[in-house]
Protein backbone atom coordinates (compact mmCIF):
# COMPACT_ATOMS: atom_id res chain seq x y z
CA UNK A 1 0.00 0.00 0.00
CA UNK A 2 1.49 3.32 -1.07
CA UNK A 3 -1.21 5.58 0.38
CA UNK A 4 -4.32 5.52 2.57
CA UNK A 5 -7.19 6.63 0.36
CA UNK A 6 -10.73 7.65 1.16
CA UNK A 7 -12.08 4.16 0.62
CA UNK A 8 -9.44 2.73 2.95
CA UNK A 9 -10.55 4.59 6.08
CA UNK A 10 -13.25 2.06 6.99
CA UNK A 11 -10.76 -0.80 6.74
CA UNK A 12 -8.10 1.18 8.58
CA UNK A 13 -10.30 1.73 11.61
CA UNK A 14 -11.79 -1.75 11.42
CA UNK A 15 -8.21 -2.93 11.95
CA UNK A 16 -7.78 -0.64 14.96
CA UNK A 17 -11.15 -1.74 16.33
CA UNK A 18 -10.23 -5.42 16.01
CA UNK A 19 -7.07 -4.96 18.07
CA UNK A 20 -8.82 -2.88 20.72
CA UNK A 21 -11.57 -5.48 21.02
CA UNK A 22 -9.07 -8.33 21.29
CA UNK A 23 -7.09 -6.43 23.95
CA UNK A 24 -10.04 -5.01 25.87
CA UNK A 25 -9.78 -7.40 28.80
CA UNK A 26 -6.02 -6.87 29.08
CA UNK A 27 -6.42 -3.09 29.06
CA UNK A 28 -9.24 -3.35 31.58
CA UNK A 29 -7.11 -5.37 33.99
CA UNK A 30 -4.20 -2.96 33.66
CA UNK A 31 -6.47 0.00 34.25
CA UNK A 32 -8.17 -1.62 37.23
CA UNK A 33 -4.80 -1.83 38.96
CA UNK A 34 -4.06 1.86 38.38
CA UNK A 35 -7.34 3.62 37.64
CA UNK A 36 -11.04 3.10 36.95
CA UNK A 37 -10.81 -0.16 35.03
CA UNK A 38 -12.81 1.12 32.07
CA UNK A 39 -9.97 1.61 29.57
CA UNK A 40 -10.63 -1.58 27.64
CA UNK A 41 -14.32 -0.80 27.28
CA UNK A 42 -13.59 2.78 26.25
CA UNK A 43 -11.13 1.76 23.54
CA UNK A 44 -13.18 -1.13 22.18
CA UNK A 45 -16.49 0.74 22.19
CA UNK A 46 -15.05 3.98 20.86
CA UNK A 47 -13.15 2.52 17.93
CA UNK A 48 -15.91 0.01 17.12
CA UNK A 49 -18.18 2.96 16.32
CA UNK A 50 -15.83 4.48 13.75
CA UNK A 51 -16.04 2.09 10.76
CA UNK A 52 -19.83 2.55 10.51
CA UNK A 53 -19.52 6.30 11.00
CA UNK A 54 -16.84 6.57 8.32
CA UNK A 55 -18.82 4.41 5.88
CA UNK A 56 -21.66 6.95 6.02
CA UNK A 57 -19.44 9.89 5.03
CA UNK A 58 -19.02 11.20 1.50
CA UNK A 59 -16.63 14.13 2.00
CA UNK A 60 -13.97 14.05 -0.77
CA UNK A 61 -11.40 14.99 1.87
CA UNK A 62 -9.59 12.49 4.08
CA UNK A 63 -8.95 15.08 6.77
CA UNK A 64 -12.59 16.03 7.11
CA UNK A 65 -13.56 12.39 7.41
CA UNK A 66 -10.99 11.81 10.13
CA UNK A 67 -12.18 14.88 11.99
CA UNK A 68 -15.77 13.67 11.85
CA UNK A 69 -14.61 10.30 13.15
CA UNK A 70 -13.09 12.16 16.09
CA UNK A 71 -16.38 13.91 16.75
CA UNK A 72 -18.16 10.57 16.66
CA UNK A 73 -15.74 9.01 19.12
CA UNK A 74 -16.12 11.96 21.46
CA UNK A 75 -19.87 11.41 21.61
CA UNK A 76 -19.67 7.62 22.01
CA UNK A 77 -17.04 7.51 24.77
CA UNK A 78 -16.89 10.89 26.55
CA UNK A 79 -14.50 9.58 29.21
CA UNK A 80 -11.02 11.02 29.74
CA UNK A 81 -9.28 8.59 27.41
CA UNK A 82 -12.10 8.70 24.88
CA UNK A 83 -11.84 12.49 24.80
CA UNK A 84 -8.06 12.35 24.38
CA UNK A 85 -8.22 9.92 21.47
CA UNK A 86 -11.03 11.90 19.90
CA UNK A 87 -8.91 15.04 20.23
CA UNK A 88 -6.07 13.22 18.51
CA UNK A 89 -8.33 12.32 15.60
CA UNK A 90 -9.62 15.88 15.33
CA UNK A 91 -6.08 17.28 15.27
CA UNK A 92 -4.87 14.60 12.88
CA UNK A 93 -7.82 15.29 10.62
CA UNK A 94 -7.08 18.99 10.63
CA UNK A 95 -3.50 18.27 9.54
CA UNK A 96 -4.80 16.13 6.68
CA UNK A 97 -7.49 18.57 5.52
CA UNK A 98 -7.29 19.32 1.83
CA UNK A 99 -5.98 15.87 0.89
CA UNK A 100 -7.71 12.90 -0.68
CA UNK A 101 -5.12 10.42 0.62
CA UNK A 102 -2.31 9.98 3.14
CA UNK A 103 1.03 8.96 1.67
CA UNK A 104 4.13 8.33 3.79
CA UNK A 105 4.56 12.06 4.42
CA UNK A 106 0.88 12.60 5.16
CA UNK A 107 0.72 9.64 7.52
CA UNK A 108 3.68 10.94 9.51
CA UNK A 109 2.04 14.37 9.72
CA UNK A 110 -1.21 12.75 10.85
CA UNK A 111 0.52 10.88 13.69
CA UNK A 112 2.45 13.93 14.81
CA UNK A 113 -0.71 16.03 14.83
CA UNK A 114 -2.59 13.23 16.63
CA UNK A 115 -0.01 13.32 19.42
CA UNK A 116 -0.06 17.12 19.53
CA UNK A 117 -3.85 17.10 19.83
CA UNK A 118 -3.65 14.81 22.84
CA UNK A 119 -0.96 16.95 24.44
CA UNK A 120 -3.03 20.08 24.00
CA UNK A 121 -6.31 18.59 25.20
CA UNK A 122 -4.81 16.69 28.11
CA UNK A 123 -2.32 19.41 29.06
CA UNK A 124 0.33 16.71 29.27
CA UNK A 125 3.88 16.34 28.02
CA UNK A 126 6.13 13.41 27.12
CA UNK A 127 7.38 11.88 30.33
CA UNK A 128 4.14 12.39 32.25
CA UNK A 129 3.33 8.67 31.90
CA UNK A 130 0.25 8.92 29.69
CA UNK A 131 -0.90 7.72 26.27
CA UNK A 132 1.27 10.52 24.88
CA UNK A 133 4.38 8.58 25.88
CA UNK A 134 3.56 6.07 23.13
CA UNK A 135 2.10 8.42 20.53
CA UNK A 136 4.71 11.19 20.70
CA UNK A 137 7.63 8.85 19.93
CA UNK A 138 5.46 7.13 17.32
CA UNK A 139 5.00 10.45 15.54
CA UNK A 140 8.67 11.33 15.87
CA UNK A 141 9.79 7.97 14.49
CA UNK A 142 7.29 8.24 11.64
CA UNK A 143 8.62 11.68 10.75
CA UNK A 144 12.25 10.51 10.72
CA UNK A 145 11.31 7.57 8.51
CA UNK A 146 9.23 9.72 6.16
CA UNK A 147 12.15 12.11 5.70
CA UNK A 148 14.31 9.32 4.30
CA UNK A 149 14.60 9.36 0.47
CA UNK A 150 12.10 6.97 -1.09
CA UNK A 151 10.36 6.23 2.20
CA UNK A 152 7.36 3.94 1.79
CA UNK A 153 4.16 4.11 3.77
CA UNK A 154 4.86 0.63 5.17
CA UNK A 155 8.32 1.70 6.36
CA UNK A 156 6.86 4.76 8.05
CA UNK A 157 4.14 2.69 9.75
CA UNK A 158 6.72 0.14 10.92
CA UNK A 159 8.88 2.91 12.36
CA UNK A 160 5.86 4.43 14.10
CA UNK A 161 5.05 1.18 15.86
CA UNK A 162 8.67 0.69 16.89
CA UNK A 163 8.65 4.19 18.35
CA UNK A 164 5.41 3.55 20.21
CA UNK A 165 6.73 0.32 21.71
CA UNK A 166 9.92 2.04 22.85
CA UNK A 167 7.74 4.67 24.46
CA UNK A 168 5.68 2.04 26.28
CA UNK A 169 8.83 0.41 27.62
CA UNK A 170 10.11 3.77 28.86
CA UNK A 171 6.96 4.34 30.93
CA UNK A 172 8.04 1.58 33.30
CA UNK A 173 10.47 4.07 34.84
CA UNK A 174 8.03 7.00 34.93
CA UNK A 175 5.85 8.24 37.78
CA UNK A 176 2.15 8.91 36.99
CA UNK A 177 1.02 12.49 37.55
CA UNK A 178 -2.64 12.47 36.56
CA UNK A 179 -5.90 11.00 37.83
CA UNK A 180 -6.24 7.95 40.02
CA UNK A 181 -2.99 6.53 38.63
CA UNK A 182 -1.14 9.20 40.60
CA UNK A 183 -2.74 7.91 43.80
CA UNK A 184 -1.37 4.44 43.09
CA UNK A 185 2.03 5.70 41.96
CA UNK A 186 3.86 3.13 44.08
CA UNK A 187 2.33 0.37 41.97
CA UNK A 188 3.64 1.89 38.75
CA UNK A 189 7.30 0.99 39.19
CA UNK A 190 8.36 -1.48 36.52
CA UNK A 191 4.87 -1.62 35.00
CA UNK A 192 4.03 -0.03 31.62
CA UNK A 193 1.42 2.71 31.59
CA UNK A 194 -1.93 1.35 30.51
CA UNK A 195 -2.74 4.42 28.43
CA UNK A 196 0.56 4.15 26.58
CA UNK A 197 -0.16 0.49 25.90
CA UNK A 198 -3.53 1.47 24.40
CA UNK A 199 -1.75 4.10 22.30
CA UNK A 200 0.65 1.49 20.97
CA UNK A 201 -2.26 -0.78 20.09
CA UNK A 202 -3.78 2.11 18.13
CA UNK A 203 -0.58 2.46 16.11
CA UNK A 204 -0.40 -1.31 15.70
CA UNK A 205 -3.90 -1.39 14.26
CA UNK A 206 -2.99 1.28 11.72
CA UNK A 207 0.24 -0.52 10.85
CA UNK A 208 -1.45 -3.89 10.36
CA UNK A 209 -3.89 -2.51 7.82
CA UNK A 210 -1.14 -0.64 5.98
CA UNK A 211 0.96 -3.80 5.75
CA UNK A 212 -1.87 -6.05 4.59
CA UNK A 213 -3.51 -3.53 2.27
CA UNK A 214 -7.02 -3.48 0.93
Amino acid sequence: MDAIRLDDLVGLFTSVSAIMTARADELGRMDAAMGDGDLGLTMSKGFAALPTALAALDDPDVGKRLSKAGMRMSSVVPSTMGTLMASGLLAGGKAATGHTELDSEGFASFLQAFAAGIAQRGKCSPGDRTVLDALHPAGQAARLAADEPGATLVAVADAALEGALRGVEATKALVPKFGKAAVFAAKAAGVPDQGAVAGAYFVEGLREFIRVGR
